[in-house]
């Protein structure tokens, strides 16, 4: 697969994977706008979103000949998965996702987020539960929906040392995180 021929892709993953740095970069790379889902998802401080409008802005979107979602919302994604040219799979260990949004939430808290216009960085009991959980919860159904995928449009990366080898060799530079 030609990535200049892509042009409709999903970011998958847990929390602090870096959907949303990948979308950005991909996006720069690429020439196409990313659409965060959390920035649909949440309004102003944290308010989310109705379901049903939530998922009628997803849908509307992904109307356009030419998108990067970036988050692993269930009740669009296989919706997502099928209309999209390639998947990106963030398949992070536990540690690694803490580690991150820790880490994320150190260096920013308080600052409101570009993905998410309105909302502040902030760590709470429930988002921290969900990290934790997120592999035995919801990889489960991310591995079922896959499945259903032909395989030859999906990439899954286990750390971010193999997604920036693929970086490096898809767009011959180094990814701006890579350190």
């Amino acid at each position: 697969m030609n990535i200049k021929d892509v042009k409709r892709i999903s970011i998958i993953g847990g929390a602090g994977c870096g959907k949303t740095s990948l979308s950005c970069e991909l996006g720069k790379e690429l020439g196409i706008k990313p659409i965060h889902i959390d920035g649909i998802n949440f309004k102003k401080n944290w308010v989310e979103r109705d379901l049903e409008e939530r998922d009628r802005i997803i849908f509307d979107k992904m109307k356009g000949d030419s998108w990067i979602f970036d988050g692993t919302y269930r009740s669009t994604l296989l919706d997502r998965m099928k209309e999209s040219d390639l998947i990106i799979y963030l398949d992070y260990s536990t540690g690694t996702q803490v580690r991150s949004v820790i880490n994320r939430y150190l260096k920013t808290r308080g600052k409101e987020k570009d993905d998410i216009p309105g909302c502040r960085e902030k760590m709470d009991l429930d988002f921290f539960k969900y990290v934790v959980n997120f592999r035995r919860v919801s990889r489960p159904h991310i591995i079922e929906r896959l499945k259903l995928i032909d395989s030859n449009k999906v990439l899954i990366f286990k750390n971010r040392k193999e997604l920036y080898k693929w970086y490096r060799d898809t767009f011959n530079k180094k990814y701006k995180y890579e350190r």
